[in-house]
């Protein structure tokens, strides 16, 4: 692992639908950049089905294979942390610094749902790539 490379976790309440999308996009969009990680308050014994449907339709990304629920103690220290927008249910980390992406819990709704929440996943992890890697020191 790269010293320099920051360690981003996406945090959310059950860590199974939206964080989990972030690490595996971070992963493979922004790998380069950061070192992505998802935790919740809660474990999950799976992953949310239509996220990981959708991951592998849209991405090719098969979260199953790669990726667990996780609480904040199994993941380590976080420089940049990313609420994904559970609201006052957040898991509570701090990092030197914080953003709140507010996004809404697709599980259980239509592909449609799935696919703009992802959409605007991708969008914001490239964005963060760009804002790491031209201001992180």
């Amino acid at each position: 692992m790269n010293k320099n490379k920051p360690k981003v976790a996406f945090l959310c309440t059950h860590n199974a639908c939206r964080s989990q999308i972030a690490e595996a996009l971070g992963r493979k969009l922004a790998g380069d950049a950061f070192e992505p990680f998802s935790a919740g308050t809660e474990k999950q014994d799976h992953l949310d089905p239509g996220a990981v449907k959708w991951m592998k339709e849209l991405h090719g990304v098969d979260m199953e294979k790669t990726q667990r629920s996780k609480t904040l103690r199994d993941i380590p220290a976080a420089d940049i942390v990313i609420f994904m927008g559970c609201g006052i249910a957040c898991p509570a980390m701090k990092a030197a610094y914080e953003e709140n992406w507010g996004l809404d819990d697709p599980s259980g709704k239509s592909r449609e749902e799935y696919e703009k929440t992802i959409r605007i996943i991708e969008q914001r992890i490239l964005d963060l790539k760009e804002k790491i890697q031209k201001e992180w020191k």
